[in-house]
């Protein structure tokens, strides 16, 4: 069976290699602070909560099945997972981590560029290191829903349409690309 091209690719992707390139530079020019964070300032069940948020809102299908295997091998229930997966912010997380929920969602839905507000409330709710930390972890992800999704991207365009689609592709708006900025906040705002 092949699928209609009446559905247009929609997800976020890289724009060029020039933004993959800034992101791949970051992460191996802040590999130390990284590592701390994956293994002592984020635990792992609230890491899988930030990463299933943000690749919800990004539709990578491969980030998807894998961190949704992760979330469950970290002791995310499996009722809480669906509401991750179906978009929701999940009223059974622990009260601790619903505003980086939230604001882990507000973050990938205007492409890792918060409102100031967002940021500074971030801040004053977790103060400087754990925010820091939580925006890591949003950046890291971030990178991994584009390459996933840019990946998708050239699948489409190499099979005309016919490859590299979600089956719910038409839910995801089309997101315009963002000015040069860099992708990390700062809670001056």
């Amino acid at each position: 069976m092949t699928r209609s091209r009446t559905t247009a690719f929609r997800r976020r992707i890289y724009a060029g290699p020039g933004e993959s390139w800034r992101d791949v530079r970051y992460f191996t020019g802040h590999r130390r602070h990284v590592r701390r964070v994956m293994r002592k300032l984020i635990p792992f069940a609230f890491r899988e909560r930030l990463m299933m948020v943000v690749t919800e809102v990004n539709g990578c299908r491969y980030c998807s099945y894998y961190h949704s295997r992760q979330s469950l091998e970290s002791g995310i229930p499996e009722a809480e997972l669906r509401e991750l997966l179906a978009g929701s912010v999940s009223t059974d997380a622990p009260a601790a981590e619903l505003p980086a929920l939230l604001y882990a969602r507000h973050w990938a839905e205007t492409n890792a560029h918060p409102e100031p507000t967002a940021v500074r409330r971030l801040y004053a709710v977790y103060g400087e290191e754990q925010a820091e930390a939580i925006e890591i972890v949003l950046r890291m992800i971030r990178m991994g829903n584009l390459l996933g999704n840019t990946l998708d991207y050239l699948l489409y365009r190499a099979t005309f349409g016919r490859a590299g689609l979600r089956h719910d592709e038409a839910r995801y708006s089309p997101h315009p690309p963002q000015p040069e900025q860099s992708v990390s906040a700062s809670p001056e705002g």
